[in-house]
């Protein structure tokens, strides 16, 4: 049996205790309310920043989105593909299978292009021949523009430069040009008799890079043409992408040094030393995917002795329309002939 004064002492310890346990969940309440609270205050803290931010910035969302990097993906992607079809049309022009359409006086694109442009390979000192071809069939001044214009063929002389650049030989040329306006002087060029075959792939070249013409052709400066009758024969081959276009012929290849049509590289045709087929020299002519093809390769087409050899060897390879054109043999002036030698 326990005494008073103990049950005394457990009652208050009881009592002290139930106030220690209602004080502490007292204390744990007001902890929690006042957590809770900062952290929501924290969070409205953060909304409000947010919202600051995309008021000031003007954005309401991230910078980019993933469904806005993939559009700039795909977009990147088609760039690349358009890349590489400009590079295929470029080619394909380079090659003459795409034609070049040129702005017309209001703007708009045709697709018209000359019919020819016709080279006359001339020399210095062969003034005389020049205007003889002039009165001939050549045409000057405003017929000359009229020719280009109605008829679609641009004839022009063609000349390189001296050996002593700037001398009276290259004043002539350029007074001359001056009063006529009807050359191509071959900057790149040094006249010399040896260096003719050079000069007439400079002159393809420099052609096909200035004009989207038809036809190329080359004609010496002691051959008379039939304008009218040129201009009809090739119209009449405008369906072959590839022309090569002349008075065929091969025949023997000289391996003496004195002869006058010696080949320093007859070796290179065989033992029997045959010429390969070709367009004789006096006028040939090319359509424009074959002038491209020079104008492209240059650098690496090798000439030989004689002009007519070297383009002969530079289409033997090629899928080219070798056309035996009677018109274009201008040894005489024959029935129906387009050209006549003097």
């Amino acid at each position: 049996m326990q005494s008073r004064g103990s049950s005394n002492r457990l009652s208050g310890l009881v009592i002290r205790s139930r106030i220690s346990a209602l004080m502490l969940s007292m204390l744990a309440s007001i902890a929690a309310i006042y957590v809770a609270g900062r952290l929501w205050q924290d969070a409205q803290n953060r909304v409000y920043l947010i919202k600051e931010l995309d008021r000031v910035t003007g954005q309401g969302q991230p910078a980019i989105s993933v469904e806005d990097t993939l559009k700039v993906i795909a977009c990147r992607e088609q760039r690349k593909k358009l890349y590489a079809l400009e590079m295929e049309l470029a080619a394909a022009r380079q090659e003459g299978f795409v034609s070049k359409q040129r702005p017309d006086t209001n703007g708009t694109y045709s697709s018209r292009r000359p019919l020819a442009v016709i080279g006359i390979i001339t020399r210095f000192g062969r003034k005389n021949n020049r205007d003889a071809i002039r009165k001939a069939w050549m045409r000057t001044g405003a017929a000359l523009k009229k020719l280009e214009d109605e008829k679609g063929i641009i004839v022009r002389f063609v000349i390189g430069r001296s050996a002593n650049r700037g001398d009276s030989l290259d004043r002539s040329i350029a007074d001359e040009n001056r009063q006529t306006n009807d050359f191509i002087i071959l900057d790149d060029h040094v006249e010399a008799p040896e260096e003719a075959p050079k000069k007439t792939k400079l002159f393809f070249s420099y052609a096909a890079d200035k004009w989207d013409a038809e036809f190329f052709a080359k004609v010496n400066d002691d051959v008379f043409v039939n304008i009218d009758a040129l201009g009809a024969a090739l119209a009449n081959h405008l369906d072959k992408p590839r022309a090569y276009i002349g008075c065929m012929k091969s025949g023997e290849v000289f391996s003496e040094p004195g002869h006058k049509w010696y080949e320093p590289d007859w070796w290179k045709f065989g033992d029997g030393k045959s010429y390969l087929r070709h367009a004789s020299g006096e006028l040939f002519a090319i359509s424009r995917a074959l002038a491209q093809f020079i104008s492209i390769n240059r650098s690496i087409l090798r000439t030989y002795a004689h002009d007519d050899i070297s383009a002969g060897s530079w289409f033997i390879a090629l899928d080219v329309k070798h056309i035996d054109e009677a018109k274009f043999c201008c040894s005489s002036w024959s029935t129906g002939a387009l050209c006549a030698a003097v």
